[in-house]
């Protein structure tokens, strides 16, 4: 059996794994039980060999991950919603018969589309705007680069500080270290048992943390050799370079995920650390909900038993 890579995220009480081309969504109920749905997704990467070419595999990974996500996270706030109003279930009805019961992916594709729209203004555009005023007094576009992705980056550490006072959220942290300490225990060659992982780190180098923040720092790099005078002109660059921006940070973290050298290590410490305010300790129940998560999409004991044996393939 060859080396293989589980990865996931946390979800409303609940966490998503995915393996190869199924990821499955667990659940704890307010009844208490644990729901898992496994769902099929085909990548885009399966149909268009270009699209599993370096950088751009980022990009459509990226892509892929936040509709994913979306989805998954629509699927476990379903379990806690109050009943919809009516107007809200009049709207939709209405949409599904116009667009031939696609109105589920419409609302889908356009709350994706937003999301990233809204995240490039607060976190490319935004901490332009605010630095822009110090072209007048600093001359050197080295400087004004590398304080633009300060900003940025200050920005990006505010916005998870204040998401992290929410209680609701403060839950997904925990489910977050759940599915990491999980991962972990899977990656040593350990039995998936809440008693097992709760023994292992909450913090993992393949992280979306960790992806958010080298894109903040791969951004600084980026952005030092735009060297054209339009304010419009610049501001329109930063954002058609997102793209390629998460994609090279694709790449490092992709790289760190299969790594051991020291050189990559310390790389991925600042994410690493980062981690520690997005994740929480999680309790044992936490645990068998990503533990099942796991199960749903890969059946592990023959895999921790060739790690153990030492026969496993990279």
């Amino acid at each position: 059996m060859k080396k293989t890579y589980v990865g996931g995220q946390a979800v409303i009480e609940g966490v998503m794994m995915k393996h190869d081309d199924e990821y499955a969504i667990a659940v704890r109920k307010p009844d208490h039980e644990i729901e898992v749905k496994v769902e099929k997704y085909e990548s885009f990467a399966e149909s268009h060999a270009f699209a599993k070419w370096p950088i751009i595999r980022g990009v459509v990974n990226f892509a892929e991950s936040m509709v994913v996500g979306m989805k998954t996270l629509t699927y476990s706030a379903s379990f806690y919603e109050e009943e919809e109003e009516e107007t809200t279930s009049g709207f939709y009805n209405w949409l599904e018969e116009k667009t031939g019961g696609k109105g589920e992916d419409l609302i889908m594709g356009v709350t994706v589309c937003l999301s990233v729209l809204l995240a490039v203004a607060i976190f490319m555009v935004l901490p332009y705007v605010l630095t822009g005023f110090l072209t007048k007094y600093i001359e050197s576009n080295f400087l004004v680069t590398l304080l633009e992705g300060v900003v940025r980056i200050a920005i990006f550490l505010a916005y998870i500080l204040l998401i992290s006072q929410m209680k609701d959220i403060q839950r997904v942290f925990m489910y977050h270290g759940a599915e990491h300490k999980t991962i972990n225990c899977l990656e040593h060659g350990e039995d998936l048992t809440p008693e097992n992982a709760k023994k292992y780190s909450r913090l993992h180098k393949r992280c979306g943390t960790s992806f958010l923040l080298i894109v903040m720092i791969v951004s600084i790099l980026f952005f030092m050799f735009i060297r054209v005078d339009s304010v419009w002109l610049k501001v329109v660059l930063r954002i058609l370079l997102v793209p390629v921006i998460a994609g090279v940070s694709y790449e490092f973290i992709r790289l760190a995920g299969r790594s051991e050298s020291s050189l990559v290590t310390l790389l991925s410490k600042p994410g690493m650390q980062l981690q520690k305010l997005t994740t929480r300790e999680p309790d044992e129940e936490m645990l068998e909900v990503a533990i099942k998560a796991v199960e749903g999409v890969f059946d592990w004991k023959p895999y921790v038993k060739e790690i153990r044996e030492g026969t496993l393939e990279d």
